[in-house]
């Protein structure tokens, strides 16, 4: 049997870097590989970041590169391979062959755990491997299991095995209230999600514990564990912890996150870049150009030059036509009107919070 391998990816952003920081803290008895996946193409903040990561968690942070041996970066060699189509929402085989490919190269078929980023006041699952040997673990949130994980224990045709499991258990104050959720079936007005829900409200260590007797039945890779330190865990991380940790720590936090100011036609607004990747990322939204052309306009003159033969970062113009005056002018009027807008109506006041919802997610395999 093959030693369960625990692994933890940093992007270069705010929420894989805390949680490097808060997996060190925590649980320190864990032998935890740290990764990033390089693609040659990151802001000097993302290295520093990185940089900064290693001194605090006393380990190497492994960089991944795709193309290894090629005397380009990464992201130039197969921009050849791919005749000089520049990556896209439609099209992201940057995400394919400078990360996801590394990162399985890397684990192989060893039984991995994977922690992943996600908050807990985030709505969204992030990347899932679809290799049968990997399996992902969010420590941030109430529910620290997978999608994938959940739907195959919960559905209705499995109540009679997992109740099955559920009375090998060590009895708990828990155990009658959890044992009612259990047994009843879900329905069109009862819901695999207000299931897990209640479940989790029930007892979150009781229902873990529950979860990985489950595995044991599966071929996940914690299937071939012993124990999870996991399992007890009761925290909820939200935006303001990822903060906290980054700052208490010292790592600190990067700089592309900080505030800006910008005027535009007599008003005052601020920007900033809402995540971490390729400083040419086609994700960005418009204002996110703007702050890349004012705030590192060798960065933005760069992206240009790999604007030819029709191809170009953004469907419906090319960064020429957008930093023409007028059009910059308008980006910011419409992103101050946006904000505006959000900022009345948004739970949160943080920039980066109004920066997500704006234009929305992204590429969760870069930004997690």
């Amino acid at each position: 049997m093959k030693k369960v391998r625990h692994v933890l990816g940093i992007s270069g952003g705010k929420d894989s870097a805390a949680l490097a920081i808060y997996m060190k803290d925590k649980y320190p008895e864990l032998d935890i590989e740290y990764y990033t996946c390089d693609t040659g193409k990151e802001l000097d903040e993302t290295y520093q970041l990185i940089n900064n990561l290693e001194v605090y968690l006393g380990k190497k942070i492994v960089r991944l590169q795709a193309a290894d041996g090629s005397n380009e970066s990464p992201f130039d060699h197969f921009l050849k391979m791919y005749g000089g189509f520049l990556p896209s929402s439609n099209s992201r085989w940057c995400t394919k062959v400078l990360k996801l490919v590394p990162f399985e190269k890397y684990v192989g078929d060893d039984p991995v755990i994977s922690y992943v980023g996600i908050r807990g006041d985030e709505d969204r699952e992030g990347y899932i491997s679809k290799k049968s040997n990997v399996q992902s673990i969010f420590p941030f949130r109430k529910n620290i299991w997978s999608e994938d994980v959940i739907a195959k224990m919960l559905p209705n045709n499995n109540i009679e095995n997992l109740n099955a499991i559920f009375s090998n258990l060590p009895r708990t104050q828990y155990t009658k209230k959890i044992d009612e959720i259990l047994r009843q079936p879900l329905t069109q007005n009862f819901t695999l999600n207000q299931k897990l829900n209640l479940l989790l409200d029930a007892h979150t260590e009781t229902f873990n514990n529950l979860v990985f007797a489950f595995l044991k039945t599966t071929a996940y890779p914690l299937a071939q564990a012993e124990s999870f330190q996991l399992l007890s865990n009761n925290d909820v991380l939200v935006r303001d912890d990822i903060f906290r940790l980054l700052r208490e720590s010292g790592v600190g936090v990067p700089e592309y996150y900080e505030k800006r100011q910008f005027d535009s036609n007599g008003k005052t607004g601020e920007y900033a870049r809402s995540r971490s990747g390729c400083y040419f990322c086609f994700f960005q939204q418009k204002i996110e150009w703007i702050w890349l052309y004012e705030q590192h306009p060798h960065l933005f003159a760069k992206a240009m030059q790999y604007e030819k033969q029709g191809y170009t970062w953004n469907q419906e113009e090319s960064l020429e036509e957008l930093i023409k005056p007028e059009r910059v002018r308008k980006i910011k009027e419409e992103y101050l009107k946006r904000t505006q807008r959000q900022s009345n109506n948004n739970k949160s006041h943080y920039l980066l919070d109004i920066l997500d919802e704006v234009e929305g997610e992204g590429c969760a395999s870069c930004f997690i």
